[in-house]
């Protein structure tokens, strides 16, 4: 199993102990099976390799199946015919499966919230943290959750989601009166951001969370391909590989472990989210309530679609199944259509924040699935090693695909009585960081502004007074998820004045 486990998906080599040097029939049975695919370019240079580079090249192409890298690489340049494509029929998810915190009557969503507490509190719910993503459209080579967007505190993305982490757990001990509840958090990088991560949370004592209770691992990777098809080289002693895109989240789950280590804490709820979203609720009960109060394997938040225009991608129903439909392949009569029932709203507006639920019970059967879900294809320049010559090639024009899977591609293989979508409000949980400062779009100044927007109106809805000190009429306030997870607990901001830009860190802060 664990080998077919290793063509599915292929780990990123850690740099732990060397590989031994693999004997002459080893390498020789190898080629072999590289020649039979069409792919034996990829031993152009080993002969003249030291033995080191010998048995770090053989490790990495061993742990590729040639054969299963055409097959995919086949059906993701050329997708089987699907007539029902262009006829596909849309529509929004039935009511049955939706609930919306924007029109919720106020008694469902504190039922929601404290049962979603006493699941936190019985040990029953865990994080995984998409983070495999580096800084680099924001101008930094480290991992993204290290990225300080320019609060007061200079909290970075990490910590103010690790104090969310802390905050919820007190909120569940607090209600449940138990002590040292746990909610785990599986922070899953790639290849290049695994060590800086790992000693971002060292350097900062894991943000006061239990060293055992933050268990980074690591997604798959695919090689890079070549337009004509042939597995590229990063140098003549590296296979060029990338990262299997965030669908690799399953996968990684078995390879690494994390699957069995969830069962052994007696996990049942899981919250699954990206690392650039700086106002996301980490294991938010609400949510939580919602999802099991269903009883559905997946259920996911969704933003209300600003315009018929956004570039989001939408959930919705597709030929009766659940799923996500990018914005381009939708037309604009579609786009644009209205409720019936509510005319002053778009018929398609869930906007898919990847913001995901699943039953540990659902995670207990990927093995049947995963080797279902499409490989997507991404056009790139990689840099690459031309195997004729030897020499580098730094293309200016694409001349190779990457391989991914989307996290989203599992949604149709379920029934939809197995998935839910609740609504959220925007400006309480969605921001993700992807641009460069000065951008004026999902960049770091829209982010702090968010959270400091956020909690300017926490410390008015609790009777407190925000004055500007700085003279900027948007300057705002920046509440500690130490102090409030929500809004809950600022009571004691009643009648006090404010002069932002603040940072509440204690209850006497001000």
């Amino acid at each position: 199993m664990s080998k077919l486990f290793e063509k599915l998906n292929l780990r990123s080599k850690d740099e732990g102990i060397p590989p031994k040097e693999p004997t002459e029939e080893e390498v020789k049975k190898l080629r072999e099976e590289y020649a039979k695919a069409g792919q034996d370019q990829v031993f152009a240079f080993y002969d003249g390799l030291s033995k080191a580079e010998k048995a770090s090249m053989y490790e990495r192409l061993m742990s590729i199946d040639p054969h299963h890298i055409n097959s995919i690489t086949e059906k993701a340049l050329k997708p089987p015919n699907d007539d029902s494509k262009e006829e596909a029929k849309l529509e929004p998810l039935p009511d049955s499966a939706t609930a919306s915190i924007l029109d919720s009557k106020p008694e469902d969503i504190e039922q929601w919230y404290n049962a979603g507490l006493d699941l936190i509190a019985e040990g029953q719910v865990a994080v995984v943290l998409m983070a495999g993503g580096q800084g680099t459209r924001l101008g930094s080579s480290a991992p993204k959750g290290c990225f300080n967007i320019g609060l007061p505190s200079q909290k970075s993305l990490f910590q103010i989601q690790a104090e969310r982490i802390r905050k919820v757990q007190q909120l569940a001990e607090k209600k449940s009166g138990k002590k040292n509840i746990v909610v785990p958090w599986y922070v899953m990088t790639s290849g290049p951001t695994r060590k800086p991560t790992e000693q971002f949370f060292e350097e900062n004592k894991y943000f006061g969370l239990g060293k055992d209770d933050v268990v980074i691992f690591e997604q798959g990777v695919l090689p890079c391909i070549s337009n004509d098809g042939k597995i590229l080289l990063d140098s003549k002693s590296k296979v060029a590989v990338a990262p299997d895109g965030n669908g690799g989240i399953y996968q990684a789950l078995l390879t690494s472990n994390v699957r069995t280590d969830m069962r052994n804490r007696g996990i049942r709820n899981i919250h699954a989210y990206c690392v650039d979203n700086c106002l996301v609720k980490v294991a938010d009960p609400v949510f939580l309530g919602f999802a099991a109060s269903k009883d559905v394997d997946i259920a996911t938040k969704v933003v209300r679609k600003r315009s018929a225009k956004e570039s989001v991608g939408l959930i919705l129903l597709k030929n009766g199944k659940p799923d996500v439909v990018e914005y381009s392949e939708i037309d604009d009569s579609t786009a644009e259509a209205k409720d019936p029932k509510q005319p002053e709203l778009l018929r398609f507006r869930a906007a898919n924040i990847v913001n995901h639920y699943y039953s540990f019970r659902f995670l207990e059967t990927i093995e049947e699935w995963v080797h279902k879900l499409p490989h997507h294809v991404a056009r790139k320049k990689i840099p690459c090693i031309d195997t004729e010559s030897g020499e580098t090639i730094k293309p200016e024009k694409p001349n190779g695909i990457k391989l991914e899977q989307f996290v989203f591609d599992v949604f149709p293989m379920l029934d939809l009585n197995r998935f839910a979508c609740m609504e959220v409000k925007r400006e309480e949980e969605f921001s993700p960081l992807k641009n460069a400062k000065g951008t004026g779009e999902d960049d770091p100044d829209t982010s702090k502004k968010d959270i400091l927007d956020q909690g300017k109106r926490w410390v008015q809805m609790c009777g407190g007074t925000v004055e500007n000190e700085s003279g900027s009429e948007d300057a705002g306030v920046e509440v500690s998820p130490l102090i409030s997870y929500g809004g809950e607990g600022l009571e004691f901001l009643k009648d006090r004045t404010i002069k932002a830009p603040a940072v509440i860190e204690k209850e006497h802060s001000g």
